[in-house]
């Protein structure tokens, strides 16, 4: 893999991006708070959180470049770092040294992060130069910390926050849920299964083809259905399937879709939510080699009992599944309390 130095990129709106710069060159502004998170669950997660954070100075963004940063930070600063991909030992150590040159000049005083990897890249040049580290572990972590919330933990001057109220303790704060402020509630009249989002997360290690299988045999022939199916592989692939959609073009489908169905990532459980859908949750299983562990099964439990998906396995889903979920809407109910942390 070729590396390239973290490059800042300043959003002009829907036109693009300007001209990238070295980090090197002297930066203008006083923006003292860099939001830190990989692209995919994380970086949507501190996406929402970031409004109950209550950060009156101006942050700037440290992620990977992909069609969901650009879309979703579209109007923002953002700072490209190498891309790291799940336990990538390479790509974390190119991370750090890029944050190694991004905090050495004095602008940043505090690094804010949801994971995965980069957090620890850049948590620890920040605590060598005496900037205060906060980091928020996933809401996909129900009984305890991942591997990098172990991580960062050992991290000098690093505040740590979880959104599960099963495990808060000792250092690790309770400080609220992404997902707090959703209610779902039951249509008088279905929506019929006539148009279908699938999203199946942008992973480039790991596919989940029983779920891809299972749709491809279940959905109705005649509906229309976008696909991003990241780097799923199936022997018959269908028409029209695509590894990534923008994040505004992905809201949008979501909108106007009668059933989303996704892989039990944070990331795709958040934007059926904003786009008002019960989306039919299906998590990957580490037994078929679908993720690292089974913090998706935890995690679409949860919400299921929250009322807030249709927790399903993979092997399982049926038409009857379909019909369900798009009999359910979702709304927000009112104003959400800010997230309880220490921003100092």
């Amino acid at each position: 893999m070729t590396w390239h130095p973290a490059t800042v990129i300043s959003s002009r709106g829907a036109s693009g991006f300007r001209q990238s710069h070295p980090l090197e060159r002297k930066l203008a502004n006083d923006v003292t708070t860099l939001l830190v998170a990989s692209t995919g669950g994380h970086l949507a997660e501190l996406h929402d959180l970031l409004p109950r954070l209550g950060l009156c100075d101006d942050c700037v963004w440290a992620t990977f470049d992909s069609p969901q940063s650009r879309s979703l930070l579209d109007g923002q600063e953002v700072i490209h770092l190498p891309p790291a991909a799940t336990r990538d030992l390479g790509g974390a150590l190119r991370d750090l040294l890029a944050a190694r040159g991004l905090l050495r000049g004095g602008r940043f005083s505090r690094v804010v992060s949801t994971g995965a990897s980069v957090a620890v890249s850049c948590f620890l040049p920040a605590s060598r130069h005496g900037i205060a580290c906060h980091y928020i572990e996933s809401a996909a972590r129900r009984k305890g910390p991942s591997l990098t919330g172990r991580l960062v933990a050992r991290v000098p001057r690093t505040r740590l926050y979880t959104q599960s109220r099963r495990w808060a303790g000792g250092r690790w704060r309770y400080g609220g849920s992404v997902f707090d402020g959703y209610q779902a509630s039951r249509l008088a009249t279905p929506r019929p299964v006539s148009r279908v989002v699938v999203a199946l997360g942008t992973h480039e290690r790991f596919g989940f083809p029983r779920l891809l299988a299972r749709l491809l045999k279940v959905l109705p022939p005649e509906a229309e259905v976008l696909w991003q199916v990241g780097s799923t592989r199936v022997p018959r692939m269908p028409a029209g399937a695509r590894v990534q959609v923008p994040y505004a073009e992905m809201q949008q489908a979501m909108r106007e879709a009668d059933v989303v169905v996704t892989h039990a990532g944070v990331g795709s459980a958040l934007a059926a939510l904003r786009a008002g859908r019960r989306a039919i949750h299906v998590p990957r299983r580490r037994r078929h080699r679908e993720h690292v562990d089974d913090h998706q099964v935890e995690l679409a439990r949860h919400l299921d009992r929250r009322g807030l998906v249709v927790a399903r396995e993979a092997d399982a889903l049926t038409v009857e599944d379909l019909v369900e979920a798009a009999s359910w809407t979702v709304a927000r109910t009112g104003s959400v309390g800010p997230f309880q942390w220490t921003p100092t």
